[in-house]
């Protein structure tokens, strides 16, 4: 029973440095991308055309791995998908730092996101179900504060290293956890599934039953609004940044390390705020009155200083800063037995939602004329009502006894 009283625990450190290189490998990319691409001879047009092709082929492995790694995880246990996850992407980062064709960046572009989809969802699982109920809160923080920081390492690795060198950092980290899996012990409630007769890791049982499809619904649409800050008002910055006349060019890295550097402070407080209040609802849904305020201030404020922007940019982070308490909402909702699967498929699916996102604003921006503004407006709008209409009437889960079965 001692490493259920113990805070920083094998389990928590395995997670948080899972998700730190997770979050390293998922924007070095982003960062590396333009001068990545230019050393293998592309130029122009090609460079973003590519680019773009990379990052959707990352999407798709983030979503296939998302569901396979799930549904792993609640078939063989939460420490195979944590490991074997981080072995993938290592091997992946590793690989990158290798390609001299588009065609093979693309392929460990895949493997990469393969990989990458499965250990959060493992290692917040794992955490979540051995952990007692009033330290869940505390040990699923320092997983998503330590993971996101790796955004603003691989900012400054990238400056510092060549981009193939930058990959081959990250793959090293990677495999160096894997020399602490000894240390590592499966989940207590994994185990006693063994003992039942249950259907474990069925995909599908989500859609099959209402109550629990809007359940699952629910937890993924609250977390569209953090991905579209990210995936459209931060990815898109630099253009942002001239149509609203910000005086200086906008550096796309450096907006992103701002915004992740929120994220952390953001996710901190989150969790924090959530063992102070005993909530995990009304910790979402102060932060989302938070990103109404902060998304607000993105589009009303003209010829602005790039300092003044690039603090917006790090108010944005943290406003959407909640993803700790997403993670931990959409693993407390649903039983041992589909637990990993949701807790896994959850976040891929929100990732994969800058998709549609992003297709919507293209569309919107047609029907305004151009307009980014009116556009990014439009899209938050959707984004914020749809989270608040899926956290109405969704269950408190701080004090909920994770041991039970759908």
């Amino acid at each position: 029973m001692e490493n259920k009283t113990k805070l920083l625990n094998a389990a928590v450190l395995v997670a948080s440095l899972g998700y730190f290189v997770d979050i390293y490998d998922l924007l070095l990319f982003s960062i590396v991308r333009v001068p990545s691409l230019r050393s293998l001879g592309l130029t122009g047009q090609d460079i973003t055309d590519s680019g773009i092709f990379l990052l959707n082929v990352q999407m798709i492995g983030l979503l296939v791995g998302g569901i396979f790694w799930g549904i792993l995880g609640d078939k063989k246990g939460r420490l195979s998908v944590l490991f074997g996850s981080i072995f993938m992407y290592s091997v992946a980062n590793i690989a990158n730092g290798f390609v001299d064709t588009v065609e093979a960046y693309a392929f460990w572009r895949f493997i990469a996101g393969f990989g990458l989809a499965g250990e959060l969802g493992a290692g917040i699982t794992l955490v979540a179900e051995i952990m007692p109920k009033e330290k869940r809160g505390y040990a699923t923080t320092i997983v998503a504060a330590v993971g996101v920081s790796g955004a603003v390492v691989a900012y400054f690795i990238a400056q510092y290293f060549d981009w193939r060198t930058s990959f081959f950092i990250g793959g090293g980290l990677g495999l160096s956890l894997l020399l602490l899996r000894f240390g590592v012990a499966e989940s207590g409630m994994f185990g006693k599934t063994n003992n039942h007769h249950t259907n474990r890791g069925n995909f599908f049982s989500l859609f099959t039953n209402q109550e629990r499809f809007i359940k699952y619904l629910r937890c993924i649409i609250i977390g569209v609004p953090l991905w579209f800050v990210v995936g459209i008002l931060i990815t898109l910055s630099p253009e942002f940044g001239k149509v609203l006349g910000v005086q200086g060019d906008v550096n796309a890295g450096a907006a992103v390390a701002c915004c992740y550097a929120g994220l952390v402070l953001g996710d901190i407080a989150s969790g924090l705020l959530s063992q102070l209040l005993k909530s995990r609802i009304k910790v979402i849904y102060t932060y989302l009155f938070l990103s109404i305020i902060s998304i607000s201030a993105y589009f009303m404020l003209h010829d602005i200083s790039l300092f003044v922007f690039y603090t917006i940019c790090l108010f944005l982070g943290f406003s959407v800063g909640y993803w700790v308490i997403f993670m931990t909402i959409a693993t407390e909702q649903f039983g041992t037995n589909i637990r990993a699967t949701v807790t896994t498929t959850v976040p891929n699916f929100v990732r994969g939602a800058v998709v549609p996102l992003s297709i919507l604003f293209q569309y919107l921006k047609g029907i305004f004329n151009g307009s980014m503004i009116h556009a990014g407006i439009a899209v938050a709008t959707l984004s914020l009502v749809l989270a608040f209409w899926a956290l109405h009437e969704m269950e408190e889960t701080f004090t909920k006894d994770l041991d039970y079965l759908e």
